[in-house]
């Protein structure tokens, strides 16, 4: 072992993960029953393994839903057109097992006063920030979710044609000098057709993704590569592997940089603070870094099942703070509403237009390519007009 105690390690993985399968059939589920009814509740659950889908939960819709359709043009779109590839999205057997949501759920849920909305279930969840990057995220999962981003877009262009749809990434970060981090290695796994030149594989990999991926990020590139270090990864998807709804939590999140409380996100309709709260942490964190607040942030929100005002609200500054944390405090009390209910309405959570399951690949922040609600800067300036008699500290 390598002893460098300044590394930090994140991963990613693409849509063709069995994993990822699985969130985005929940997801796309999620997209059809708030598009029939934006007062859906949903919470799904996908199982996936060789030429096998399994969806169940609880459901309340007013429309029909086609969960197997659905389903079935997901794996089409990753790419799973048959079962060596994975699995077949014409061929495996699905099965569908929704039960109807608990009313008793629904009375503490929806009131009168939308505002007022009580939390889905009881949690906590976190959302973090750092202005170590553009965008406000942790350099190792930001690399992480760009290389199997590309990789995966090059192989629906036809340009990385021995590609298959199951992909791994892992970066590490050195940061020995915290204010000029470096890469210290890439490693990507990469499903791919039978009888390859792995050495033209690697190459292409080496040359086209990861190399472009580090200098996009203005990075070095004499870092230390792997890829496909076991030699072969010709069985992938839900036949190498089965998947599950909620098992990546922190490629969804942070990489590991921030804790992860609550659960998972996708197949869960926006009334379930596990993801709706989760983006408005992570959109407090961030104004609050960008504001010049502190240069790391973690918020923390707890909620109780049917309570529509948070069950507390904490925060986490990692010694980089550049006010008192009373200071702070009383910016996020005067800023922010973090009520279930004042979520759905600041995000527009539940407009039939905004499509979930963009959300269930590549992480849920920091994206470059999606218009996300709760990434946006519109606090920044009101934040700091608050602190601007305040005194500052290093």
């Amino acid at each position: 072992m390598n002893e460098n105690y300044a590394l930090f390690t994140s991963e990613s993985v693409s849509e063709g993960h069995p994993d990822k399968v699985c969130d985005q059939i929940a997801d796309a589920i999620l997209d059809e029953c708030l598009r029939l009814d934006p007062k859906s509740h949903v919470a799904c659950e996908v199982f996936a393994t060789e030429e096998y889908i399994l969806i169940g939960g609880e459901i309340t819709c007013r429309g029909k839903v086609d969960y197997e359709g659905i389903a079935r043009k997901v794996l089409r779109d990753i790419g799973y057109l048959n079962k060596e590839q994975g699995i077949g999205c014409d061929t495996c057997q699905i099965d569908v097992r929704i039960k109807e949501q608990s009313p008793d759920i629904a009375m503490g849920v929806e009131r009168e006063n939308s505002l007022d909305n009580g939390a889905g279930d009881q949690g906590f969840v976190f959302g973090y920030a750092t202005n170590e990057s553009e965008g406000y995220m942790p350099l190792s999962i930001s690399l992480a979710h760009k290389l199997v981003r590309t990789a995966t877009r090059l192989r629906k262009e036809g340009k990385f044609k021995e590609a298959r749809p199951d992909m791994k990434s892992q970066v590490s970060i050195d940061y020995a000098n915290p204010t000029k981090p470096r890469i210290a290695k890439m490693l990507m796994s990469i499903q791919h057709e039978p009888n390859i030149d792995h050495e033209a594989f690697k190459k292409y990999v080496k040359e086209e993704i990861m190399r472009p991926v580090a200098r996009s990020f203005n990075l070095n590139d004499d870092f230390e590569i792997l890829v496909n270090p076991t030699g072969n990864f010709e069985i992938g998807g839900p036949k190498g592997d089965t998947g599950l709804t909620g098992r990546k939590l922190v490629v969804d999140t942070y990489g590991g940089a921030s804790r992860h409380g609550g659960g998972s996100f996708s197949g869960k309709d926006p009334t379930k603070v596990d993801r709706s709260a989760a983006y408005y942490a992570r959109y407090m964190a961030k104004n609050l870094v960008a504001a010049g607040v502190a240069d790391r942030m973690e918020i923390q929100l707890a909620y109780a099942i049917g309570v529509a005002e948070p069950f507390s609200v904490s925060m986490t500054t990692f010694h980089s703070k550049h006010y008192e944390d009373k200071d702070i405090y009383d910016v996020i009390k005067q800023v922010f509403d973090a009520r279930p209910g004042a979520i759905l309405q600041a995000f527009s959570l539940r407009h039939p237009t905004f499509r979930y399951r963009d959300t269930s690949n590549y992480g849920c922040f920091g994206r470059p390519d999606l218009d996300l609600p709760w990434e946006k800067l519109d606090k920044v300036e009101e934040i700091k007009n608050l602190l601007k008699d305040k005194k500052k500290i290093s």
